[in-house]
């Protein structure tokens, strides 16, 4: 991976003038000779030092012109003096006093990336790298929902909520709107500020106000932050010999939390697999690829191509595919990692996708160590499924579309979309 250090300098020195007082008439009658020698050693001084200080700017421009790119456009001497002309600005007018400089810079990164227009490039401070890092590994501390980005009204919705979980106790449904957190609106914010907002201190409590459809006010809810332990993986055995398993995202533990799953299903001579991936955000692509694997034919699980059309290939031998019908849930909350296989399994025509149009993220991400305990994280590369589609911004289409009815789930539970799945996967097994 690579990485550039790019050093900066601020600020710059100057020297002022001195007044001399008038000392008197007693001053004036000292000798001619011993004033100009003072006069003259005053100048060859100040001369020596204004030298010392041009050789001091010029050495250290020079320094720092070495360290950067030199054709680069944005890093410009002009761009440089705007950015200081805009902090003295700030330190000359702005009516509070205490402003934290780090926390100025970090602005300037995060502007930096959010200029891109692209909601997946992000600056992360290092409090935020180490918590995002954290999540990957399936632990995090927040109140356990599942939290995507509605492209249509610009702001972030929930997406799913965990069992056992703080969402979960304040009967937190899916496709509520996040409106505001802790009386801040949610408007114009990314899905990583929204998440930033409402993840926090285990114990700590957060109000959360949410649009609901069908409700005419707002749903307002306080929930007391937890460790979230995410079980990435969960199975059931339905009647007829129908497995059912759930990924929620792909993190690092979700291979191994896959294969102890599977084991445990097929322990239980299932006949037919359910894969539910809804509301399943994604997450890592060796992961996702190293699923594909235990279930695929031979061949290419899915490939990107950068901006240089430079391809890479994720290739699965074919020595673990699956020997029974697969059936595929998906919603508009599929995305990413979770379209990678639901779009693999449609192209080898293994799985019959049951559900609503997925979300349509087709592109990757990757991160780059700053070298000083930040990150950032740049899109890199768009993914193609095995028959060579780009999903971006289109999703993929279901073999048999359904609607989540969440009302008859909130009366009694019934999944309108597991069942049309299971009535799929019954007539697959006549």
């Amino acid at each position: 991976m690579d990485t550039n250090e790019i050093n900066g300098f601020n600020g710059y020195n100057g020297m002022g003038q001195v007044p001399v007082p008038d000392e008197g008439a007693n001053r004036r009658k000292l000798n001619g000779r011993f004033i100009a020698g003072i006069l003259i050693g005053f100048l060859v001084s100040a001369l020596c030092i204004s030298a010392g200080v041009l050789f001091l700017v010029y050495t250290n421009r020079s320094r720092i012109g070495s360290l950067l790119p030199t054709d680069s456009e944005l890093l410009s001497e002009s761009t440089m003096f705007k950015i200081k002309a805009l902090e003295d600005v700030i330190d000359t007018y702005y009516y509070k006093a205490d402003v934290d400089k780090s926390v100025e810079a970090d602005g300037l990164y995060k502007g930096l990336m959010d200029s891109l227009g692209d909601p997946y490039t992000v600056y992360y401070t290092e409090e935020e790298l180490t918590e995002m890092m954290n999540s990957t590994k399936g632990i995090y501390y927040g109140i356990g929902a599942y939290v995507s980005y509605d492209t249509t009204l610009n702001m972030a919705r929930i997406s799913g909520v965990m069992p056992g979980s703080p969402a979960e106790a304040a009967d937190l449904c899916i496709d509520d709107i996040i409106y505001e957190v802790d009386g801040e609106s949610t408007q114009g914010l990314s899905l990583e500020e929204v998440v930033a907002l409402i993840k926090g201190e285990a114990g700590t409590t957060v109000h959360i106000s949410l649009v609901r459809s069908g409700v005419a006010d707002n749903v307002e809810v306080d929930l007391v932050r937890q460790e979230i332990e995410v079980p990435t993986v969960s199975t059931e055995v339905y009647d007829d010999g129908i497995g059912y398993l759930k990924i929620t995202e792909f993190d690092e533990v979700t291979y191994t939390q896959f294969l102890e799953g599977m084991a445990d299903l097929r322990a239980q001579d299932i006949k037919g697999l359910i894969i539910d991936l809804r509301s399943n955000p994604g997450g890592n692509l060796a992961t996702v690829c190293d699923i594909a694997r235990q279930l695929l034919p031979k061949g290419v699980i899915v490939y990107t191509e950068d901006r240089d059309g430079n391809r890479e290939d994720y290739n699965c031998d074919g020595e673990n595919e699956i020997d029974i019908p697969v059936v595929v849930l998906v919603n508009q909350y599929s995305a990413s990692a979770s379209e990678i296989l639901a779009g693999a399994l449609k192209d080898y025509g293994i799985g019959t996708l049951v559900g609503k149009t997925t979300y349509g993220k087709g592109i990757v991400q990757r991160i780059f160590d700053l070298r000083d305990g930040t990150a950032v994280k740049i899109t890199v590369s768009s993914y193609f499924t095995p028959n060579g589609i780009n999903i971006h911004g289109v999703g993929i289409e279901p073999d048999v579309e359904v609607e989540f009815d969440s009302e008859a789930y909130s009366e009694d539970k019934t999944d309108t979309q597991l069942e049309k799945a299971l009535e799929v996967m019954r007539g697959k097994l006549k």
